[in-house]
């Protein structure tokens, strides 16, 4: 998402910078990129192909179909069951791909029976466009409404250290052995102002707060899968240093009870 212009909107003020982090994040081991058609629109799904592809064994690119971007930090969920086709297979031709490996529904449409829209995803994986079905900002009984009717292998809701509202799902995701993919994972806030706990406790492991952030969410549960996003090389290092992190069990304790 970060990829794109001021308001998630448009191209990137620095387009060779945004396929210069593309590539090194591979270089560094990221092995998923999550983005959307509604990213720009179109535009990260664009640069993602010119920046990868063809795509090294092993990459997962996963996209999202079911919000629109009216103009510059703007969104309107727009995902009728009868078009859902078309957006999938826009996106297939936007990543120059024959199936897109892990397809997410970016927001149940509530003007339309929430079954429809899972019906449609579900013949699409059986003609294999899609290879896995993702849902975005569910609830436990929506997630499995939607399990009724076809597999589920991710979530993605907003989760990090200072939005838990979401705790059952993430809970419930581990229990199912449900990727969970925390959007906007290292808001920090308060929490890392200086001589704050979050400060002391990255000060302590000589990291970032925003590394301890990733920790954090990593030592949460083995389902997690935190997707932190940004538009430069520096920050894209600095985060993948946090998934080497390990917290002191006392550190993990404080961050919780927080």
């Amino acid at each position: 998402m970060q990829i794109t212009g001021p308001g998630w909107y448009g191209e990137p003020a620095d387009r060779p910078e945004a396929i210069r982090v593309l590539r090194r994040a591979v270089e560094l081991g990221v092995n998923l990129i999550d983005t959307a058609d509604s990213y720009g629109p179109h535009i990260s799904e664009e640069l993602i192909a010119e920046a990868l592809h063809p795509y090294p064994e092993g990459l997962v690119i996963a996209t999202k179909g079911g919000l629109t971007r009216p103009g510059p930090g703007q969104w309107a969920r727009h995902a009728p069951p009868g078009e859902l086709r078309g957006l999938v297979e826009g996106s297939l031709r936007r990543l120059k791909l024959e199936r897109i490996d892990l397809y997410q529904l970016h927001r149940i449409d509530v003007r339309y029976p929430a079954e429809a829209q899972f019906e449609a995803l579900a013949e699409l994986r059986a003609e294999g466009k899609i290879g896995h079905i993702g849902l975005s900002e569910v609830t436990v009984a929506e997630i499995e409404l939607a399990r009724s009717i076809v597999p589920i292998a991710t979530v993605q809701n907003i989760y990090n250290l200072l939005q838990r509202d979401w705790e059952d799902v993430v809970d419930h995701c581990a229990a199912h052995n449900i990727g969970f993919f925390p959007w906007h994972p290292i808001a920090t806030g308060e929490l890392a102002r200086p001589g704050g706990p979050l400060d002391a406790i990255a000060r302590e492991h000589e990291a970032t707060p925003a590394q301890v952030a990733l920790a954090w969410l990593l030592q949460r549960t083995p389902v997690m899968l935190p997707i932190p996003g940004t538009s430069k090389v520096k920050h894209l290092e600095e985060n993948m240093a946090g998934g080497d992190l390990k917290l002191s069990a006392a550190a993990v304790e404080t961050l919780d009870n927080l």
